[in-house]
């Protein structure tokens, strides 16, 4: 292969590890999936996320603490733009977060946020994750959530989005040719 088709093979490579970071980022907070959402981010990376600024290990600490008093939440990533420069990113990722959790009063709420990812990512030995994030805000709607149990609302509609590991999603993961153990 030549070196321009070498050179185009790698950023496609580069660019779907950054799509996968990105949709393990979705995924990891939507099922409060720790390792997930370490997975996405270096040890040493930022976050702006909101309210919170500062280092992303400490903003998933936070999340995964919060992600505990809410029984919903899905994210989205469309738009992905990925600048590519060597062994780093600069990659704005649209983003639309269905919200289902308590008011600081403990009713419950509705939020739809629609927004944007600002990423640096970079890229150590053979893996992409994020080395700064900051989140802009493009969008909000916050509505009272909605009246009866899960049971009621959904009915026959199952399963049920859970968190990690009772979300089918983790069931399947462990099933053969799947699983690793």
């Amino acid at each position: 292969m030549d070196k321009s088709k070498e050179d185009l093979l790698q950023g496609l490579l580069d660019r779907e590890a950054i799509r996968e970071a990105m949709y393990a980022y979705c995924r990891g907070i939507d099922r409060c999936d720790e390792a997930a959402l370490r997975s996405a981010y270096w040890e040493d990376a930022t976050d702006r996320h909101g309210a919170y600024s500062g280092s992303a290990n400490g903003f998933i600490a936070h999340a995964v603490k919060a992600r505990t008093n809410g029984p919903r939440m899905i994210h989205q990533v469309s738009n992905i733009s990925i600048v590519l420069k060597g062994r780093h990113a600069a990659v704005e990722s649209y983003f639309q977060a269905f919200q289902y959790d308590n008011d600081p009063q403990g009713k419950l709420r509705e939020t739809f946020l629609c927004g944007r990812y600002a990423d640096h990512f970079e890229k150590r030995g053979e893996e992409w994750r994020i080395a700064a994030r900051t989140v802009i805000y493009d969008w909000m709607k916050e509505a009272p959530g909605p009246e009866g149990d899960e049971a009621t609302r959904f009915g026959a509609r199952s399963p049920n989005g859970r968190m990690k590991p009772d979300d089918a999603w983790y069931t399947l993961l462990g099933q053969a040719p799947f699983s690793t153990t």
